[in-house]
C-alpha cells in the first residue's frame, strides 16, 4: 500500500487568512428632472404706474446619476407675490435632488422707483423698468432658465423668464409682455412641459400670457383682467399685478420627478409626499413636497 504523507507548518510559518469580500450598496441609474419654486409676481399702482413685471420661473435641471445611500430631496416653495408697490415679489425656494440644485424663480419688479427692477434667479423675473432679473443665477451647465423681460417703465410690465425662452417685453399702450415658455420633461419622464414665466400686468396693452409649463398671466387694468398665480408643482411664475383690485400673484411650487427601473425600490422619509406611475419601461416618483431633512434612497 502506498503509505500518506502529512506536512506540518513549521513553527516560523505564518498562515494568511484572505480577508472576506464584501459587497456594497449597489448604484441605481436616476434620471431626474428638479425644478425649483417660481417667483412672485411684482405689482403697480394708480400713482407709480400700472403693470408690475411676471415672476420669473424656477429654474429647470434635468439629467441622469448614479444614486447610492440616502439622499437629500427637497422641493421649494411658490414665490409670494408683491404686497405693494413697494416690493418686488418674493423669489421661489430652491429644489434639490443629491447635488442637484434648482435655483428658485426670481421675483416680479414693482412700481415704486426702488423695486422696480426684477430679481434674478433661476429664471429672472420682470421689471417694470428695464431692469430685468437674470435668469442662469447661479450658473449651470446646460442653462437652468432664462431673463426676464422689460417693462414699459410706465403702464405694461414685462414678461417672467422660462425654462427655454426669455420673458416678452412690455410695450406701453402695445403689448403687455408674457412669460417665457417653459420646457417639456423627457419621454420617461412624462413628456409635460414645467418651468413656464410669469406673465406681466399692465394698463391697455395687448393681455399678456403666461409661459407654457405653469405661468400664471397677467392683470390688465382696462378690462378689469385679474393675473393669476403659477401652477402648483410646476414651477411657473406668478402673474403681475396692477392695484389692489388686480393683485399680482403668487408663483407655483416645485416638484421633482425620479424615473428607475421598475425592479427598483424606492424608500422615502416620512416628510415626503409622492406618486409613482409606469411610464413606458421605467417607474416615474412624482415628489410634490418635501422639505430641507427628507431623503430618499434606493434599492
Amino acid at each position: 500500500m502506498f503509505g500518506l504523507r502529512f506536512l506540518q507548518a513549521s513553527s516560523n510559518t505564518t498562515l494568511h487568512r484572505r480577508p472576506p469580500f464584501i459587497v456594497g450598496p449597489a448604484s441605481v441609474t436616476v434620471e431626474y428632472l428638479v425644478v425649483a419654486g417660481g417667483g412672485g409676481g411684482g405689482k403697480g399702482n394708480t400713482l407709480a404706474g400700472w403693470g408690475g413685471g411676471g415672476g420669473g420661473a424656477g429654474g429647470f435641471r434635468t439629467g441622469t446619476l448614479s444614486a447610492s445611500g440616502a439622499m437629500q430631496i427637497t422641493i421649494g416653495a411658490f414665490g409670494a407675490a408683491a404686497v405693494s408697490a413697494s416690493a418686488r415679489g418674493s423669489n421661489g425656494g430652491d429644489s434639490i435632488f443629491a447635488t442637484v440644485t434648482s435655483t428658485g424663480g426670481g421675483g416680479g419688479g414693482s412700481g415704486v422707483a426702488t423695486y422696480r427692477s426684477g430679481n434674478s434667479g433661476g429664471s429672472g423675473g420682470a421689471a417694470w423698468d428695464t431692469n430685468f432679473g437674470a435668469g442662469n443665477t447661479p450658473a449651470t451647465s446646460p442653462s437652468q432658465g432664462n431673463n426676464g423681460g422689460q417693462g414699459s417703465s410706465d403702464n405694461d410690465g414685462g414678461g417672467g423668464g422660462g425654462a427655454s425662452a426669455v420673458g416678452a417685453n412690455g410695450v406701453v399702450g402695445v403689448t403687455i409682455g408674457s412669460g417665457g415658455s417653459g420646457t417639456a420633461a423627457s419621454a420617461a419622464l412624462g413628456g409635460s412641459f414645467y418651468a413656464g414665466g410669469g406673465g406681466g400686468g399692465g394698463y391697455t396693452g395687448t393681455a399678456s400670457t403666461g409661459g407654457q409649463g405653469g405661468g400664471g398671466k397677467g392683470a390688465r387694468r382696462i378690462i378689469g383682467a385679474q393675473a393669476d398665480a403659477g401652477t402648483i408643482n410646476t414651477g411657473g411664475g406668478g402673474g403681475g399685478g396692477n392695484n389692489d383690485t388686480e393683485p399680482s400673484k403668487n408663483g407655483g411650487s416645485g416638484v421633482i420627478l425620479l424615473a428607475v427601473s421598475t425592479s427598483v425600490t424606492a424608500t422615502f422619509s416620512a416628510g415626503v409626499s409622492q406618486t409613482s406611475a409606469i411610464v413606458g419601461s421605467k417607474r416615474v416618483f412624482t415628489i410634490t413636497a418635501a422639505g430641507l431633512s427628507e431623503t430618499v434612497s434606493f434599492s
